[in-house]
C-alpha cells in the first residue's frame, strides 16, 4: 500500500472516531431525561387519581343525598299510607292522590306548616275548629310565575284531623272531577285539582311524577 493511501485511510478512521464522539450522549444527559420522564410518569398517575377521586366524591354526595331524600318520603308515606287508604275509599277519592299531594305540599312532612302543633299536610287555607297560623306560602300568576304572600293556613291537632279534613274538602262542588265514580284513572283526579286546588300549572304533572315514582297506586285497592 503506498504512502498515499495509508495517509487517507488514516483520516478516513479518524473522521469515523470523530463522528461517533460526536453522536454520542453523555451519561449525565441520559439520567436527566430518564428522571424526566419518571416524573412525567408520576404526576400523570397523580393527576388522574386526583380526578377519578373528585368524581367518585362527587358522585358518592349525590347518590348520599338522593339516598336520603327519597328515605324520608319513603317514611312519610309508610307514616300515613294506612289511613289516606281507608279514608279515600270512604269518601270516593284516589289514595294515591290524597299521598302524593301530601308530599308535595307537606315536602314529605318536613315543612314547618305540616309538623307539629300545626299538621297541615295539604296546605289547605283558612281555619279548621278556629285554629289557624299565618305562614308564607308561593303562588303562581296561572302564567308560572311565581311570588309569595302571607296567608293563613288551617292547623290541626293531629295527622288524622289534617286527612279526614282534606278528604271533606274535596267534597266541594269544585272537587267534583276528583272522585273516583267521576274518572278512570288517578291522572283524571290529577288534571281536576290543576288550577283548582293549586294555581301552579304543572301541579297534576309533579302529583303524577310522585305516584308513579314511589308506586302509590298500590293505596288505590281496598
Amino acid at each position: 500500500m503506498t504512502d498515499l493511501a495509508k495517509t487517507r485511510k488514516r483520516k478516513v478512521r479518524k473522521k469515523a472516531r470523530s463522528h461517533r464522539r460526536q453522536k454520542k450522549v453523555p451519561k449525565w444527559a441520559l439520567y436527566g431525561m430518564s428522571l424526566l420522564a419518571v416524573l412525567a410518569c408520576v404526576a400523570l398517575v397523580i393527576f388522574t387519581y386526583q380526578a377519578q377521586d373528585a368524581d367518585n366524591t362527587a358522585t358518592a354526595d349525590t347518590t348520599s343525598s338522593t339516598t336520603i331524600s327519597d328515605q324520608i318520603t319513603i317514611n312519610f308515606i309508610e307514616s300515613i299510607g294506612k289511613s289516606a287508604r281507608q279514608i279515600a275509599a270512604q269518601n270516593d277519592l284516589y289514595a294515591s292522590v290524597m299521598i302524593a299531594q301530601a308530599i308535595l305540599e307537606s315536602n314529605s312532612g318536613q315543612s314547618a306548616l305540616s309538623q307539629a302543633p300545626n299538621y297541615n299536610f295539604f296546605g289547605i287555607k283558612g281555619n279548621y275548629n278556629g285554629q289557624s297560623v299565618t305562614m308564607k306560602t308561593w303562588e303562581d300568576d296561572g302564567s308560572g310565575n311565581a311570588y309569595t304572600i302571607d296567608a293563613q293556613f288551617r292547623s290541626y291537632g293531629s295527622q288524622a284531623e289534617s286527612l279526614e279534613d282534606y278528604a271533606q274538602f274535596l267534597q266541594k262542588d269544585i272537587y267534583a272531577g276528583v272522585h273516583k265514580s267521576n274518572t278512570t284513572s288517578y291522572k283524571d283526579a290529577t288534571a281536576a285539582l290543576t288550577g283548582t286546588y293549586a294555581t301552579d300549572t304543572s301541579y297534576g304533572t309533579k302529583l303524577n311524577r310522585l305516584i308513579e315514582q314511589y308506586g302509590l297506586t298500590v293505596y288505590d285497592s281496598w
